[in-house]
């Protein structure tokens, strides 16, 4: 069922993919019809017949076994194809794509959770989730005191809210978990009854769907979900086990890893419309695969135009090959680091792994030794994980607490918001440069100082067409340089404290201003800027 072939040919203009080894079925293709062609869809399904002749011929000739609707299930225009025998992929892409009949033809690519478990013996709890709270005293890692995301001043802010709701796609859950209790959603439409009461394509799916096994049990059979899960929301203040970062979202399981942490790209875009449909506010895949796919692309942005925030993980193979859906535009892609805020390289578990890294990282949070919940048992929490899949749901949860305090945010805002409070040059100096960087991104986020930005009503961000750097100086002047597409167009420019309280405010038309902190104590600023209805905010400190 699985093929490793190194690709060397882009066979269409759609499926482009670099010389380098890709996993994928070798007896399955996805295919999407062009917009214009009409076709039967309950035929096709049941049939295998399309009413094309040339197409008919070709499911004939390599022996089709069944057509399986995929994607979008309201435009009904992609099907996974898999045939009775293992095939030449390239071969059949190729017989499929002349037809001229596909937007495109690709395989159905194969990915994998991003994280490996350890256990080790018993200790107290929440002292152990040093990427809340870390002191500088981690047993198992040199440690940083401040090497955290200051989870315990956020949670003075927000803890989360119920009508939240986070979609966890992963290898499921342990939907009896106590740190899940009353968290669990449910499809409120759907009993079960044996019957699709809410016409979605899903029999019985009242606690979510196992991609899978295509049934209703979406629950944990490999453990990598229920570590994710918990740590974006394990229930928080209740004497038991661990805090999750948000305490109050409803928790959605979508199982798209089977019990090897293996799963189809097809399975994975199947979940992402489902988890969007089905009302999810943020995604968390902590899963990649390295092979470019327009079946997932376009289900990542379809959850991006339905306002559903996506967060990635970049992967553990310590280089800087691309990993989706982490590489897609429209996603959040996070990378990790130890307890003392050095990129992890290596992770616990293998002297080759590391946080992968390149041009599309968003940030990095903690994700090596992080402890958690047990798929097997309702009270052991002995168990430690390490990968950017850890860090990837302390993003996540991060984005479900900035949707709470406003649901209007858009996936846009919070990624500007987690990026432009992340600390920066906070790890290796060789690798965390001041600015963007590809081994950092935007820096360690930190969730007090993004839902900071909340409470000083600076909300409506946006960084899409205005890009901002600041250098520092010796003096504690700051450069602001900021580029657009009319350098001559007004700009107001204003430096504000933690409060929100307005401290200057600069009116200019030119692409570079100076902002003077030397009149201000040692603390956090911030540099909003305003250009028509594009506004900026960049975090900056003195020292």
């Amino acid at each position: 069922m699985r093929n490793f072939i190194t690709i060397l040919l882009a066979l269409t203009t759609t499926y482009q993919v670099s010389a380098q080894e890709l996993e994928f079925a070798n007896d399955q293709i996805i295919v999407q019809f062009n917009d214009d062609i009409i076709f039967d869809v309950e035929s096709a399904l049941e049939q295998f017949e399309f009413n094309q002749k040339r197409i008919d011929e070709l499911n004939l000739q390599f022996n089709l076994e069944s057509v399986i609707l995929t994607g979008n299930r309201h435009t009904k225009h992609t099907f996974l194809l898999k045939f009775q025998d293992q095939q030449d992929i390239s071969n059949l892409i190729a017989q499929y794509t002349e037809t001229g009949l596909f937007r495109y033809v690709e395989p159905n690519y194969i990915g994998h959770g991003g994280g490996i478990q350890q256990t080790i013996p018993n200790d107290t709890y929440f002292s152990r989730q040093y990427g809340l709270l870390n002191d500088g005293t981690f047993s198992l890692s040199p440690a940083s005191a401040d090497a955290d995301i200051d989870m315990e001043l956020a949670w003075d802010i927000e803890q989360g809210d119920q009508s939240i709701v986070l979609g966890v796609l992963d290898s499921g859950l342990k939907m009896d978990h106590p740190e899940f209790a009353g968290r669990i959603w449910t499809n409120g439409a759907d009993t079960p009854n044996g019957s699709d009461d809410d016409n979605n394509g899903y029999i019985d799916d009242s606690a979510g769907w196992d991609f899978a096994n295509n049934d209703n049990d979406p629950n944990d059979d490999h453990g990598h979900g229920t570590n994710v899960g918990g740590i974006s929301a394990a229930n928080g203040n209740n004497s038991i086990g661990y805090a999750g970062v948000d305490w109050n979202c409803q928790v959605m399981a979508c199982k798209i890893l089977d019990q090897n942490n293996s799963g189809f790209y097809s399975w994975w875009a199947d979940a992402i419309y489902y988890a969007v449909d089905n009302g999810a506010d943020v995604l968390n895949m902590s899963v990649g695969g390295s092979g470019f796919s327009t079946t997932l692309e376009d289900a990542v942005n379809y959850a991006y135009n339905n306002g559903v925030t996506i967060v990635a993980c970049m992967m553990n193979e310590d280089n800087n090959v691309t990993y989706y859906p982490a590489g897609f535009q429209n996603t959040i892609a996070v990378g990790a680091t130890n307890p003392n805020d050095e990129r992890t390289s290596p992770f616990f578990w293998s002297a080759s792994s590391g946080s992968c890294f390149g041009s599309h990282i968003d940030v990095v949070a903690p994700g090596n030794y992080i402890y958690g919940l047990s798929h097997t048992s309702n009270t052991n929490y002995d168990s430690y994980w390490g990968g950017t899949s850890q860090a990837t749901p302390l993003v996540a949860g991060l984005s479900t607490l900035l949707k709470a305090q406003n649901p209007g945010r858009t996936p846009d805002e919070i990624r500007t918001i987690i990026r432009n409070t992340a600390e920066d040059q906070v790890g290796n100096s060789s690798e965390d440069l001041a600015g963007f960087d590809n081994y950092y991104g935007y820096g360690r986020i930190n969730a007090h100082q993004a839902l900071l930005f909340g409470t000083s009503g600076l909300s409506n961000i946006s960084n899409d067409e205005l890009y901002v750097r600041i250098y520092p100086n010796p003096g504690q002047q700051f450069t602001i340089i900021s580029f657009d597409q009319d350098n001559n167009e007004q700009k107001t420019i204003e430096l504000i404290d933690e409060s929100g309280r307005i401290l200057s405010t600069t009116k200019t038309s030119s692409s570079q201003v100076e902002v003077n902190l030397s009149n201000y104590s040692q603390g956090v600023y911030f540099v909003k800027i305003i250009q028509g209805e594009m506004i900026i905010l960049k975090r900056i400190s003195r020292i």
